[in-house]
């Protein structure tokens, strides 16, 4: 089945989330389990769980429909001890508050080495905070989010994607999520069909389409290369409107979320429509 959706609001209520995908005529969405802004957050409650397990179970969404996402203040690369340590913790508090909700998965960035120390550093710093994560928690997949290769980040290429999972003893236990605008920011091209197939050609080889759990499906204000995170609604960037639909006709990318964080929201409903419009037609 092709889940395609956004990321949606948890204002109010959790279960607002599902409420806003299901009136974007959505098959999936991504979310928030807390305010991503702030390291604190009150736990969630068993009446919250509830009413969030109840809502998706009367709309028909099940949890492989949803990814949630986790604070972008996180960041497991960091050399300092202390800072590196606080975001382990906010860490395995997110990965907590997912399976609270009966969810079993939850989107990160790598993180950054915040040209402290080196990449391969740095990435051993993620590899080892990974495993302490996953010791910690019970039935929830970090999913690693490609990036765009801005400043210190990590994870803008496939190789290095693939240097952390094997740096990661509890691998099995990880996935991984491609953003578009992420990897064509990084130089991988997606706009004619044959550099779509050589790009997941590229990444079959070097990843695995084994990891492969999410996509975040986004145009790119920005060059191919460039490194910059800008993301653009779908046909109106550098990425084209060509390469989405490829994707929602790839049989690749079926039973796995979707999940647009496209710039204009409006559009979210035709964006959605579109795409499960054109993947009514899977190519093998």
């Amino acid at each position: 089945m092709l889940y395609i959706g956004s990321h949606t609001s948890i204002a109010g209520g959790l279960e607002n989330a599902a409420i806003q995908a299901k009136a974007l005529g959505a098959t999936a969405f991504g979310m928030f389990t807390k305010n991503q802004r702030q390291w604190a957050s009150k736990p969630i409650t068993e009446e919250e769980s509830a009413k969030f397990k109840d809502t998706l179970k009367d709309l028909g969404f099940s949890k492989a429909q949803v990814l949630p996402h986790d604070s972008y203040l996180i960041n497991l690369g960091n050399p300092d001890g202390l800072k590196r340590q606080q975001s382990l913790t906010a860490f395995i508090d997110e990965l907590q508050r997912v399976h609270t909700l009966g969810l079993d998965k939850l989107n990160f960035h790598p993180g950054s080495h915040i040209d402290k120390i080196g990449r391969k550093d740095s990435l051993a710093l993620v590899a080892e905070a990974l495993d302490r994560a996953i010791s910690s928690t019970e039935g929830v997949r970090p999913i690693i989010e490609t990036t765009a290769g801005q400043g210190s980040n990590l994870g803008s290429s496939f190789e290095e994607i693939a240097e952390l999972l094997s740096l990661t003893r509890q691998n099995q236990q990880v996935g991984v999520c491609i953003d578009t605008c992420h990897i064509f920011a990084a130089g991988y091209d997606l706009r004619s069909e044959e550099a779509f197939h050589k790009t997941f050609e590229e990444f079959g080889r070097i990843v695995g389409f084994d990891k492969l759990e999410a996509l975040h499906l986004n145009d790119a204000k920005v060059a191919l290369g460039s490194n910059l995170d800008r993301h653009e609604s779908l046909g109106k960037g550098q990425i084209g409107i060509e390469p989405f639909i490829r994707i929602a006709q790839d049989y690749r990318f079926r039973d796995i979320p979707l999940i647009l964080e496209t710039i204009d929201s409006s559009l979210w409903p035709k964006e959605i429509a579109l795409l499960q419009a054109y993947g009514q037609k899977v190519q093998p």
